[in-house]
C-alpha cells in the first residue's frame, strides 16, 4: 500500500509510494537508527493517521501519513530504521534509495540524545546525499537524567544544518521541528552541510570520477561527489538502483567506466585495494563523526549513567545474564498461565451460549438439521474453541513481552545469546525473533526481517517453530497438570507448572540452536555476520500505549489469521467425524491407519491424527483427541482436567504417552498461518517445506528414542 504524495519527478524508483503531481504538497522523510524514537516522532506528527504496506519488491513495511501545518499539507514517510546507508540489507537499500532517488523535500534525521555520537554516522551519510535535512535530537529528557549536556548550537554549526531538541513522547519540540523543516522545504534558508573529509588518496580518486558523472548527477539532482564515491567502492545494489532510476547502464558509458578503472588503479597503487575501499570510507566517516563529538558532545559522567552501567553489568553479566533471563521468562509464563484461566472460561461459556442460541435460531427458521450441525457443531464450535483458548493468553503474553521491549530489555537478551548463536554461525538478533515466536511463530517469522544476512534470516525463519507458540501452551499446560503435578494445587501447582513449562522452553531453545547449527553446516553454510547492537537506555514503559499496541497490532492480528484458517478446518473435522464408510467414520479409519506409527513414537493414531487436523490451529489438538476417543460427532469439552485424565488413561495413556505428546507438540510442523507467512517471507515453497520437515523429523526421532528407551528400561 502506498500514500499519494506530490511528484518528485523522473527519479522516483518505485519504493511503494504512489506519485501524484501536486506542487502545494511537501514530502518529508523520517530517518534514523533503530531505537531512537523515530516511529514515535512519526506518530506524534501524523497523529497516528498512517497507512502501512510493503515497499515495492521488499519484505519491509513502510508507514506513511499526513499532517497539516501552516496551511500546508505535508506527506510524511517513515523510512526503515537503519544504522547505515552503505547497504547490506533491504532496510538500508530502501532508506538510501528513497532519500537519493525519490528525493523528499526534506529529511528529518532522528537521533538519540543519550548516545548521539553513535547516530552521527548515519547523519553524515545522509548529508552526503542531501543538504535538505533537519537533525532532531530526541529523548532530551533522558539525556538530562543521565547528566548529558549537549551543545546543540555547536553541533548545528559543525553539521551545517538545523539541529533541534525534542522529547517526542511528550510532544515537546515537535512544533518547532516541523516549522523548521517546512522552512527547509520552502528553501527559505540556504545551508552548507558538512562535507566528510576522506583520505587524500580517496579524495584524489573521487576527483578522477566526478567529472565523468557530473552531467548525469546534475540532470537527476544527485550529488556527483556521493555518486563518484559509490561507483569507486563498487556498490552493486546502488548501481542496480541507479540504473533502474535513470533507465541506463551507467557502467556501459565509456568515460564513466574508464574513470572508475583509473581511480581504482590509483587507490591500489596507494595501498588501498578494491576490497578495502569501503572499509576505508566507513572508517573516515567514523573519524569525522568523532571529531564533531569532541566539540559538541561532552563526556558522560553522572550518577545516573553509572547506575545504568551497573544494571547492565548485572543483566548482561556472564554469570547472571542467562539466569535472570530464564527467571523473567518463567515469571511471564506464570502470569500468563494464572491470568488466562478465568477469562478463558468466561469467553468459552459466552461463546458456547451464543452457539446454543444460534442453534435455536436455525431450528426456528427450519434450517435442515444436517446444515445446522455442520455450521454450529463444525465451523462455529472450532472458532469458539480457538478464540476462547487463544485470546486470553495472547492478551496477557503480548503486553508483557512488549513491556520488556519498551523497557529496553530485549536488546540485552540478544546480547546474552549472541555468543551462542554465533557458535551456530547465526546472528544474535535471532534471539529476538525466537522470543517473538513464543507469542506466535508467524509473528516471529515476520520479525526475522531485522536480520540483515539472507542466509542467517533463512535459518531463523526455518527454525522459529521450534519454540512453542501461544497455541501450543494449552496442550503443554494441560498435560503437565494431569500427569506431572497431579495432586499439587493452588499457588504451588501454578508455580510448579510454570517451572516445568520454563524447562520445556529452555529445551526448545537448545533445539533451536542445534537445528540452526545443523543448517549452517549443511545447506546454509556461511560465516556469522557481525552487527552493531546498541543497548538503548532503560525507559519507563508507557503501559497504556503498550497494552493498546500489543493487543491491536499483535493479538487481534494473530487471532484473526488463526480464525480465518480454523473455520474451514472445523467443517472438515465435522465431515470426517460424521461420514461413515462400512459403519466406521473417516476419523476412526484415519486414526487406525496411523496407529502403528503413533505407537512407535510413544503415542497412538488418534494423537497423530489430532496433530494433523490441528494444522490450522494448534489449540484444537486436545479437543480433537477428546472427540475421537468419545466417538462423538462434534468437538467436546470435559468439565475438568481430572475427567479428561480419566478419559486419556482409559484409552491407554501413560506418563510416556504424555511426555511424547508434549515433545511432539513442541516439535512438529508449524501451523497453517505460520506456513503461509514463511512462504510469503521466503518467496518459495522449498524453504516452507524445509521449515515443515526439519522440526517434524526432529520430533519423531526424539519421540522414538523416548518410547524405545521406556520399553528397554521400564519404570513407573
Amino acid at each position: 500500500m502506498g500514500l499519494t504524495v506530490r511528484s518528485v519527478g523522473k527519479n522516483a524508483v518505485g519504493t511503494g509510494i504512489k506519485i501524484n503531481k501536486n506542487d502545494e504538497n511537501y514530502v518529508i522523510a523520517i530517518a534514523g537508527n533503530p531505537n531512537v524514537g523515530k516511529s514515535t516522532v512519526f506518530n506524534a506528527l501524523t497523529g497516528l493517521r498512517q497507512h502501512t504496506g510493503n515497499w515495492s519488491g521488499k519484505t519491509v513495511e513502510n508507514a506513511s501519513g499526513r499532517l497539516n501545518f501552516d496551511k500546508t499539507e505535508i506527506s510524511v514517510i517513515d523510512i526503515p530504521g537503519t544504522y547505515s546507508l552503505l547497504a547490506h540489507s533491504p532496510e538500508e537499500e530502501i532508506a538510501r534509495d528513497f532519500i537519493c532517488f525519490d528525493q523528499p523535500d526534506a529529511v528529518i534525521i532522528v537521533c538519540d540524545a543519550t548516545c548521539l555520537e553513535k547516530n552521527l554516522n548515519l547523519v553524515l551519510q545522509i548529508l552526503e546525499i542531501t543538504g535538505n535535512a533537519v537533525v532532531c535530537v530526541n529523548l532530551m529528557d533522558e539525556a538530562e537524567k543521565l547528566g548529558i549536556n549537549l551543545n546543540l548550537t555547536a553541533l548545528s554549526k559543525r553539521l551545517g544544518v538545523p539541529v533541534l531538541p525534542a522529547c517526542a513522547r511528550n510532544g515537546k519540540g515537535l512544533s518547532k521541528l516541523i516549522k523548521q523543516t517546512l522552512s527547509v522545504c520552502r528553501q527559505k534558508i540556504s545551508y552548507n552541510p558538512f562535507t566528510v573529509k576522506y583520505l587524500p588518496s580517496i579524495e584524489e580518486a573521487v576527483s578522477m570520477v566526478e567529472p565523468a558523472v557530473s552531467d548525469i548527477a546534475k540532470s537527476n539532482n544527485i550529488s556527483s561527489r556521493w555518486l563518484a564515491l559509490r561507483l569507486i567502492e563498487n556498490d552493486s545494489s546502488l548501481i542496480k538502483s541507479l540504473n533502474r532510476a535513470l533507465n541506463i547502464d551507467i557502467l556501459s558509458i565509456s568515460d564513466v567506466s574508464e574513470s572508475i578503472r583509473k581511480a581504482v588503479s590509483f587507490l591500489e597503487s596507494n595501498g588501498v585495494p578494491q576490497d578495502k575501499i569501503r572499509e576505508k570510507i566507513v572508517s573516515c566517516i567514523f573519524l569525522n563523526a568523532e571529531d564533531i563529538c569532541l566539540e559538541a558532545i561532552p563526556s558522560k559522567s553522572s550518577d545516573h549513567w553509572n547506575k545504568y552501567i551497573k544494571i547492565d553489568r548485572f543483566l548482561t553479566g556472564k554469570l547472571t545474564g542467562i539466569p535472570i533471563m530464564v527467571i523473567l521468562l518463567g515469571a511471564i509464563l506464570w502470569l500468563t498461565i494464572v491470568g488466562a484461566n478465568y477469562p478463558s472460561e468466561i469467553i468459552s461459556s459466552f461463546l458456547f451460549f451464543i452457539g446454543d442460541k444460534l442453534r435455536s435460531l436455525f431450528e426456528y427458521i427450519h434450517i435442515p438439521d444436517l446444515i445446522t450441525s455442520a455450521i454450529i457443531d463444525g465451523v462455529y464450535k472450532v472458532l469458539a474453541w480457538v478464540t476462547s483458548v487463544m485470546l486470553p493468553p495472547m492478551a496477557i503474553f503480548f503486553p508483557l513481552f512488549t513491556i520488556l521491549e519498551d523497557l529496553g530489555y530485549l536488546p540485552r537478551v540478544a546480547f546474552n545469546l549472541d555468543g551462542a548463536f554465533k557458535k551456530c554461525s547465526a546472528c544474535g538478533k535471532q534471539s529476538l525473533t525466537m522470543a517473538m515466536g513464543f507469542g506466535c511463530n508467524a509473528a516471529g517469522v515476520v520479525g526475522c526481517r531485522i536480520i540483515d544476512s539472507p542466509r542467517e534470516r533463512l535459518a531463523a525463519v526455518i527454525t522459529n517453530s521450534f519454540v512453542p507458540c501461544n497455541g501450543r501452551f494449552p496442550t503443554l499446560i494441560s498435560i503437565i497438570s494431569m500427569f506431572f503435578i497431579a495432586g499439587v494445587s493452588g499457588l504451588s501447582g501454578s508455580l510448579l507448572s510454570a517451572l516445568m513449562l520454563t524447562a520445556i522452553i529452555v529445551f526448545s531453545v537448545l533445539m533451536t540452536l542445534a537445528a540452526t547449527k545443523f543448517l549452517s553446516l549443511t545447506i546454509l553454510k556461511g560465516i556469522p555476520s557481525s552487527f552493531s547492537l546498541e543497548l538503548p537506555p532503560y525507559r519507563r514503559p508507557q503501559v497504556a500505549k503498550v497494552i493498546v499496541r500489543s493487543i491491536l497490532d499483535r493479538t487481534v492480528f494473530v487471532l484473526a489469521r488463526a480464525v480465518a484458517v480454523a473455520a474451514p478446518a472445523g467443517l472438515v473435522i465435522w465431515l470426517m467425524a460424521n461420514i461413515s464408510i462400512s459403519g466406521n467414520t473417516i476419523l476412526n479409519i484415519c486414526s487406525d491407519f496411523l496407529d502403528p506409527l503413533g505407537r512407535a513414537l510413544g503415542m497412538d493414531g488418534v494423537i497423530l491424527l489430532a496433530f494433523i487436523l490441528g494444522f490450522p490451529a494448534n489449540e484444537i489438538v486436545i479437543p480433537l483427541i477428546i472427540m475421537a476417543y468419545m466417538s462423538g460427532g462434534t468437538l467436546t469439552e470435559l468439565g475438568s482436567l481430572s475427567q479428561l485424565k480419566e478419559l486419556l488413561v482409559a484409552n491407554g495413556w501413560t506418563w510416556v504417552t504424555a511426555l511424547c505428546t508434549m515433545l511432539f507438540s513442541l516439535m512438529h510442523w508449524p501451523c497453517s498461518t505460520t506456513c503461509l507467512t514463511i512462504k510469503k517471507e521466503t518467496g518459495g515453497i522449498k524453504w516452507t517445506a524445509l521449515a515443515i520437515l526439519l522440526p517434524t523429523v526432529c520430533g519423531m526421532i526424539i519421540c522414538f528414542i523416548v518410547a524405545t528407551a521406556s520399553k528397554i528400561f521400564p519404570f513407573s
